[in-house]
C-alpha cells in the first residue's frame, strides 16, 4: 500500500461517522457506524468500538475490515480495505481516550450551534450517553477503492 493521501484523510476525518464492515463466522458480510479517532499517512486508522458486539466477536475470527465513507453532496466516497486488530488494555493510551473525548464534545458543540441557528430547543445529546472506549480498532490499509463513477472523477480531474 502506498499510503494515503492529504485528500483521502482529510475527507475521513471530516466524517461525522463511517461505516465499518467485517465478515461474520457465517460468511455474512455485517456493517455497523463506528468514528475515526486517527488516521495516519501511512495508512493505519483508528477506530473506538464502544460495545464488544458483533464488530468486536467477527474480528477475533476473521481480521478483514472495510471503512466506507460517502459525501453526497459532492459526489465523493472512498472505501479503504485492510486487516484489523484489536487494541486494548494498556495499549489504550490515555491520549487515545482524550481524542475520542474531544471528538465527542465537538459533535456536540456542532449540534448545539447548529440547533441555535436554526432555533431549536434539544436538551438530550445522544453523544453524551455513549459508553466510555474499552477497547479499539487498528486497520492497517491494503486497498483504497475511490466510489467517484469513472466518468465524473475524469471531468473533476480533468
Amino acid at each position: 500500500m502506498k499510503g494515503l493521501t492529504d485528500r483521502i484523510i482529510h475527507f475521513f476525518e471530516n466524517q461525522g461517522f463511517v461505516i465499518v464492515s467485517t465478515i461474520g463466522t457465517n460468511g455474512i458480510p455485517h456493517s455497523s457506524c463506528k468514528g475515526i479517532v486517527q488516521i495516519q499517512k501511512e495508512g493505519r486508522v483508528y477506530l473506538f468500538d464502544l460495545y464488544k458486539a458483533r464488530t468486536y466477536k467477527n474480528l477475533q475470527s476473521n481480521t478483514n475490515i472495510s471503512i466506507t465513507a460517502v459525501d453526497e453532496h459532492k459526489f465523493e466516497g472512498y472505501c479503504l480495505k485492510g486487516k484489523a486488530r484489536i487494541v486494548a488494555g494498556r495499549a489504550l493510551t490515555a491520549q487515545t481516550i482524550k481524542a475520542w473525548e474531544e471528538k465527542i464534545a465537538g459533535r456536540i458543540a456542532k449540534r448545539m450551534i447548529r440547533n441555535i441557528r436554526e432555533d431549536k430547543i434539544i436538551t438530550r445529546h445522544s453523544e453524551a450517553l455513549l459508553p466510555r472506549p474499552q477497547y479499539l480498532i487498528m486497520m492497517e490499509v491494503e486497498e483504497i477503492v475511490d466510489l467517484i463513477p469513472q466518468n465524473l472523477r475524469r471531468a473533476k480531474n480533468g
